[in-house]
């Protein structure tokens, strides 16, 4: 009966040259994407909120980075994400191997963005149909019927959506505005 043969993989055997492990990440992943993206981003009314002195400070490109690919990845909580910085090659990468604490990120998210991540946003929906990934020609508005929690035989209907329009932005206003309060 033959041998077995297997391959070698022990943790106890370090490469003398390690390999690139971001070379991992292919050239299409949006990662890559999200970080050429915020570049071009103009943040110089960012960039004012920052006084001289001090110690160091996180670049704010870079922490713009880090929550474009978190919310990409549906990660919302600041913990979630420094797990993110020091776990997940993708992150680790955007971040140039930098990782701020919870404390740092949700500080920059929730005093340095304030007010501005909106202005940001649509940068960066102007910026991606510019570069052809985005089409700003066609809306949709979905017909679907949603059953509500509270009612199994209440639905929200396309023609109700659209004559609560404002009320619906309203609501969504003071959903925003309890999330900044939270943070």
């Amino acid at each position: 009966m033959p041998k077995p043969v297997f391959r070698s993989g022990s943790l106890d055997n370090p490469s003398l040259f390690p390999e690139d492990i971001f070379e991992r990440i292919p050239t299409n992943h949006p990662v890559r994407l999200v970080s050429q993206v915020v570049d071009l981003l103009d943040i110089s009314v960012l960039l004012r909120t920052y006084k001289g002195g001090g110690t160091s400070s996180y670049h704010p490109r870079m922490l713009l980075k880090v929550l474009f690919c978190s919310y990409l990845s549906n990660i919302y909580s600041c913990r979630k994400i420094e797990k993110s910085l020091r776990e997940n090659i993708h992150f680790m990468w955007i971040s140039g191997n930098s990782t701020p604490d919870f404390r740092t990120i949700n500080y920059f998210r929730g005093k340095r963005l304030k007010g501005q991540i909106h202005h940001l946003f649509a940068e960066v929906v102007r910026l991606l149909q510019k570069m052809g990934y985005v089409s700003l020609e066609v809306q949709y508005i979905d017909g679907t019927k949603i059953e509500a929690a509270s009612n199994r035989y209440t639905f929200v209907w396309r023609k109700s959506v659209e004559r609560h329009k404002t009320k619906l932005e309203e609501k969504i206003q003071a959903v925003l505005a309890s999330i900044d309060a939270h943070i």
